[in-house]
């Protein structure tokens, strides 16, 4: 590994953060507009899908792409196309106006960005940072974007209230400028040689590769299944607080600014408290102390009828979430071979980005006959069913475990 990781990976990690800020802003203030503009679960499920499927569908050829090309120039040209997009977009809505129909177009057409952009982020990782450093550097990452996450929700609201929407589009493309300087005139990488047999293969031939490589891998079956019924359960807690806010406590902006504030000063806690104490030394302990905090939580969201009270069980929400990401990423880079982590990711992001929303076209509608705090009721109890379970799974518990480090012999005839 090269001395100057360290400097390689605080640019990077900077340039994401940058290019978090502007995202983070985007995000929130549609989701928000299509929030108090509709007060309908109905259309933020809509809202949500036009945002996911895009990656979903691209998602296999942008891990083809992660293992394929420079994972730089990727992520640099990935944030281009989000630039120029958000650019154009940002000009529709002054000479349009802030019509629905161009708030699931921005969704949409910014996933494909973030399709392409996710596999090679986490891929790219592996490449700056030595092995034994992964889990405090992604903690480390996961505590810069939830001090950008912190600042963003309190910006959004500001922005909305004394300037246009397309004002929060604008500060994006300058972000993303940014960001893209900072990758492409200063993070350096060193040449990565593919697999022999990647060469000359085609896309489609390449994705069947990764999806035998998962196959054919014992511990990615169930650690995949694991993430995805996490997933789904917690998509109450992710998507349907905001509504449920305004239908109970009041629509005020601010409420929304809160809840968001407080989940992500919860997050930039764990994140930080992972950083430095890097985790049980089996990852999937991490995960399943994480698994149980997170169930709770979302028992208590359900019942908790003080505003106040909501706001700290967040808080504490936001806390455990980095215990369960940053491991569940980390595995991946110290398990799975270099020349498929971003088919892998690749995986790992249709899991996040399409699970989620394909729950709302579950609990979206039912939150218009049921109400949202009994959906949280339920689905925090099975999220703390799975947790008491997993550890019954010896496979997938012992893929969580340390790496076994060679002989020092080795390590010397190695060197």
């Amino acid at each position: 590994m090269n001395a100057s990781w360290k400097r390689n990976t605080a640019l990077f990690l900077g340039s994401q953060a940058l290019s978090l800020l502007g995202s983070s802003l985007v995000q929130y203030a549609l989701l928000w507009q299509v929030t108090l503009q509709t007060r309908s679960s109905v259309m933020m499920t809509l809202y949500i899908v036009a945002g996911f499927l895009p990656t979903f569908l691209l998602s296999p050829f942008a891990g083809v792409w992660a293992d394929r090309y420079d994972r730089r120039k990727l992520i640099v040209l990935a944030d281009a196309m989000i630039a120029l997009v958000t650019l154009a977009l940002a000009v529709m809505f002054t000479l349009r106006g802030t019509e629905l129909w161009l708030f699931f177009l921005a969704a949409a057409i910014r996933s494909v960005g973030t399709a392409v952009q996710q596999p090679a982020v986490s891929a790219l990782l592996p490449q700056l940072v030595p092995e034994d450093q992964l889990m405090r550097v992604n903690g480390i990452q996961g505590t810069v974007h939830s001090v950008n996450m912190l600042g963003a929700p309190a910006l959004a609201g500001f922005l909305m209230s004394v300037a246009p929407l397309q004002v929060i589009f604008y500060i994006d493309v300058v972000t993303a400028a940014l960001a893209i300087a900072l990758v492409a005139l200063f993070v350096r990488v060193a040449p990565r040689p593919r697999a022999p047999e990647q060469e000359g293969s085609s896309q489609l031939t390449e994705i069947r590769d990764g999806f035998r490589y998962i196959r054919g891998h014992a511990h990615l079956v169930p650690f995949f299944s694991y993430l995805g019924f996490i997933l789904v359960l917690i998509t109450p807690a992710a998507f349907l607080t905001p509504l449920q806010t305004a239908r109970s406590f009041g629509d005020e902006v601010w409420r929304l600014t809160a809840i968001e504030m407080v989940f992500s000063v919860g997050m930039m806690l764990g994140g930080a408290a992972l950083a430095a104490w890097g985790g049980f030394s089996s990852r999937m302990r991490t995960m399943i102390s994480s698994n149980l905090i997170m169930g709770a939580c979302t028992v208590a969201l359900g019942v908790v009828p003080h505003f106040g009270v909501y706001l700290a069980t967040m808080g504490i929400f936001g806390v455990a979430l980095p215990l369960y990401n940053t491991p569940a990423t980390v595995m991946l880079q110290e398990r799975v071979e270099p020349a498929y982590l971003g088919r892998v990711f690749s995986v790992m992001t249709m899991l996040s980005t399409a699970l989620m929303p394909l729950a709302m076209l579950l609990f979206g509608p039912l939150a218009e006959v049921v109400s949202i705090e009994r959906l949280l009721q339920v689905t925090g109890v099975l999220v703390i069913l799975v947790g008491l379970l997993t550890p019954l799974h010896r496979r997938l518990m012992s893929f969580g475990e340390p790496k076994q480090q060679p002989p020092v012999e080795s390590r010397e005839l190695a060197n």
